[in-house]
C-alpha cells in the first residue's frame, strides 16, 4: 500500500519557511515575528485546503468526469 507523503512534506516545508524567515528578517523583533509567522501559517493553510484537499478528493485513478462532478461550478473548466 502506497503511503501519501504530501502532507508531511508540506509540514516540513512550512517549518522551513517559518524558521528561515525568523532567522533572516525578524531575529530580535518578537511581535513582528509572531505576526509574520501567523500570516505564513494562514497562507499555507489556505493553499492546503484549496489545492491538496481538492487533489485528495479527486485522485488520479478516477476519470475526469467523476472529478469534475465533485467540484463546484466555479472550478469546472
Amino acid at each position: 500500500m502506497r503511503r501519501n507523503t504530501s502532507a508531511p512534506l508540506y509540514v516540513v516545508l512550512l517549518i522551513a519557511v517559518v524558521v528561515s524567515v525568523d532567522l533572516l528578517f525578524f531575529r530580535t523583533r518578537f511581535w513582528e515575528r509572531l505576526q509574520v509567522n501567523i500570516g505564513i501559517v494562514l497562507v499555507f493553510a489556505a493553499f492546503y485546503l484549496r489545492l491538496l484537499k481538492a487533489h485528495r478528493a479527486c485522485p488520479l485513478r478516477h476519470t475526469l468526469n467523476i472529478c469534475l462532478a465533485r467540484r463546484p461550478l466555479s472550478l469546472r473548466r
